[in-house]
């Protein structure tokens, strides 16, 4: 069994319901390292348990036919994502834990949160935790649930379920090399396994060669819910034809060895960030101006100035091993200084034969990493947490923005990523720009 987290099923008997639901009713434990993520309070035998009375085959089908977007899906701001991704969208007549799953490509996030009060609920859910889990831990414990579920229902006689058909299908693809890229590219672009027009996924996908593998991955993350799949062709265009030209061979290196990629993201990119700081001789007090940033990306000094397109990405573009363009999304000053540190990380952090590197809006670990970097780098947790002195008020953070040169929200979410501030202080609108 998974080492870090579990679905547990106590068989139970049931009288009614079809012949798949009364096979696989079960009392249900889900656990994350110490934490019981189903503990709550029995209101008829007015007491504590961990393992309430649901319906496992109900939610082995949900996980099953949930298991690319679940694993490869980033979060998003959508109705669609939440049904994917929150166990309490399950339905069935029972009362299921709010139990989110977040993926963000190399660990799986299960945020716990207890349940309301409510007047004649039988069952409140208590746990309230956030549990990270490495990626392959997660798909082990679907596997040995899903696994477990089938082999109830074969006992009890139950052939030719739906979840038969799902699983064996998704065993299936996850076996195919071809098929698995494309329920991936499905799951990151946020549609359901089978669901997404074919002809649009092929031409999609067949930007693989001038993009790159990863990078497409990423451009596929950062789809915003509702809209048309990205344009690649019209990326690549506006990258050739008006891209800042830039010679990597000029970008600065990193001496000391990179962080590994296999902590976790804030980690890898704030110690990257440290490191070339410490590298560079730069004061953690002192702002990192302008001409400083555009000469460490080995860019000419107007990459900075104002983009009138109307983009959802930063990228690099490579023509050649001495030629690359660059494009920057943001309008803003302290924006444009943000991407491009974020170039500047992913460059010095993340290896890729790639000809595009991406810097988008999604929170998949690449991101994730870049962002931290590009905060560390140009405003220092450390010297900003000094400046501040706990005096967290919006007019102070503003202060220190303006000192380091970034925006306010680049501050406001340092401090709460450093639990300064409560995650409260960033509302949906930030979240998506962060």
């Amino acid at each position: 069994m998974s080492e870090r987290w579990s679905i547990n099923a106590d068989w139970a008997e049931l009288e009614t319901g079809s012949p798949e639901e009364r096979a696989g009713f079960a009392a249900l434990g889900i656990y994350a390292y110490d934490a019981c993520l189903t503990a709550g309070h029995d209101r008829l035998l007015q007491s504590i348990r961990h393992s309430p009375y649901l319906s496992a085959y109900h939610l082995a089908e949900w996980l099953a036919w949930n298991w690319w977007r679940l694993r490869w899906e980033p979060h998003k701001q959508s109705l669609d994502w939440e049904l994917s991704h929150a166990m309490a969208s399950i339905g069935g007549g029972y009362i299921w834990p709010n139990i989110r799953i977040v993926s963000d490509g190399k660990s799986v996030t299960l945020v716990c949160k207890p349940t309301a009060e409510r007047a004649n609920t039988p069952y409140r859910y208590i746990s309230d935790s956030v549990s990270v889990l490495p990626a392959t831990d997660f798909e082990v414990g679907i596997d040995l649930f899903i696994e477990a579920v089938l082999q109830r229902l074969q006992t009890r006689g139950v052939a030719g379920s739906n979840l038969h058909e799902i699983w064996r299908d998704v065993i299936e693809e996850r076996q195919d090399p071809a098929l698995s890229m494309h329920r991936k590219l499905e799951a990151l672009l946020g549609e359901d396994p089978g669901e997404m027009d074919e002809g649009l996924l092929h031409q999609f996908a067949g930007n693989i060669v001038a993009t790159g593998q990863t990078a497409l991955e990423e451009i596929a993350a950062n789809r915003i819910p509702g809209k048309a799949v990205p344009d690649i062709a019209h990326l690549l265009e506006l990258g050739h034809a008006r891209g800042t030209v830039t010679n990597p061979q000029d970008r600065i290196t990193l001496h000391a060895p990179t962080p590994h990629d296999a902590d976790a993201a804030w980690r890898v990119g704030i110690r990257a960030a440290q490191l070339l700081r410490s590298q560079e001789n730069i004061d953690p007090d002192v702002a990192i101006t302008n001409d400083r940033l555009v000469q460490m990306y080995g860019a000419p000094r107007d990459i900075l100035n104002r983009s009138e397109q109307a983009l959802d990405l930063s990228f690099t573009l490579s023509e050649s091993d001495q030629r690359q363009r660059t494009v920057l999304r943001s309008r803003w000053d302290t924006g444009r200084r943000f991407e491009l540190a974020r170039l500047l990380g992913d460059s010095l952090i993340h290896t890729t034969e790639d000809p595009m590197r991406p810097a988008t809006r999604s929170d998949t670990y690449r991101q994730k990493m870049q962002r931290a970097f590009a905060a560390e780098l140009l405003s220092p947790f450390q010297a900003v947490d000094d400046m501040l002195d706990g005096d967290y008020s919006m007019e102070n953070q503003q202060d220190v923005a303006h000192h380091f040169h970034v925006s306010s929200l680049t501050i406001r979410t340092l401090l709460v990523n450093h639990n300064r501030i409560d995650r409260s202080e960033l509302d949906e609108a930030d979240w998506a720009h962060a």
